[in-house]
């Protein structure tokens, strides 16, 4: 598959996904919800492996390399349907909007993948900074939005880590296998919690909340996954973590759409401080020379790892 045409339909399955995460849990709980979802998910996903000849590789590094992407289909996705409970959806995707950074500072440090020039420093700022106002935006509202906020930055560093990792580890694997693998790790540990934390049939599931279930199993677990493990192998981390360039404003206008979801001004203004940081952080070398001069090339700060 083409790598922009694969760039599209992350960006459109993710802009998706924190609103239809919202609405799978709703009336069944969010355990149930996610366990749901991954079941269906890697069911799917072991019958593509089967119907396109792809085998399952299973010695150690393999073994390591799906531990790495659970770390992101587990870890990553509890986080985000917890956090789901206390914020609308628009918020997940603007604190996912920080995970270049996150990837880029994890990627210098175990693939030595960048340096950090003093525009990237700023646009590191500019980021987090956009991420401090949308959390002092859910403090000033009260109630349990900051939970939704910490949970949703949870998610985000155990998503950059998985990427990072996976990278490192499963450079030569399948992007099928590399996901069928995590999700089976992942899914045991999903099943695992939700028959310890919950374990109750649910009595009733609205159409919404089955529907939202299958579209996450189905594309955003099976094709989803898919296409970024495929992306993954194609483009650096960091690079690939720049879909949520676009996302956090689809995701947001999607919340006051479909789910009438109130976005207040000071979130806005949060967003467009992350995105533009993300701009500084991200933009080649020799755009950023030609509009900061020197400080696009110079000021590099090296990480190598120990």
């Amino acid at each position: 598959m083409p790598i922009p045409i694969a760039y599209l339909l992350v960006v459109l399955i993710w802009s998706t996904t924190p609103l239809t995460v919202k609405w799978s849990g709703e009336g069944v709980g969010f355990l149930f919800g996610v366990t749901g979802r991954m079941v269906i998910g890697t069911l799917l996903s072991l019958i593509a492996l089967k119907l396109s000849g792809v085998s399952l590789p299973l010695h150690g590094r393999a073994h390591k390399t799906y531990i790495a992407s659970a770390i992101g289909v587990f870890g990553a996705m509890l986080c985000v349907y917890w956090a789901a409970q206390f914020i609308p959806s628009g918020f997940i995707s603007v604190i996912f909007a920080i995970a270049p950074i996150f990837t880029g500072l994890l990627a210098a440090w175990l693939l030595q993948e960048r340096n950090f020039t003093l525009a990237r420093l700023s646009g590191f700022a500019l980021g987090f900074g956009g991420i401090a106002l949308v959390f002092q935006t859910s403090l000033s509202v009260g109630g349990d939005a900051w939970k939704g906020i910490a949970g949703s930055l949870a998610a985000v560093m155990m998503f950059s880590i998985s990427g990072v990792l996976v990278k490192r580890l499963g450079e030569d694997m399948h992007a099928l296998a590399t996901n069928s693998g995590g999700l089976i790790y992942g899914t045991i540990l999903f099943v695992l919690v939700w028959m310890f934390y919950d374990g109750h049939w649910p009595q009733a599931i609205t159409a919404k909340t089955a529907g939202s279930i299958l579209y996450l199993g189905i594309i955003g677990t099976v094709v989803g996954f898919t296409l970024y493990m495929y992306l993954l192998k194609q483009q650096s981390p960091s690079s690939l973590a720049m879909v949520t360039l676009v996302t956090p404003v689809t995701a947001l206008y999607l919340g006051g759409w479909l789910n009438h979801e109130i976005v207040g001004t000071q979130i806005w203004y949060g967003t467009a401080m992350i995105l533009v940081g993300l701009v500084l952080y991200t933009a080649p070398k020799d755009y950023l020379h030609r509009y900061f001069g020197a400080a696009g090339h110079s000021w590099r700060i090296h990480v190598n790892k120990k």
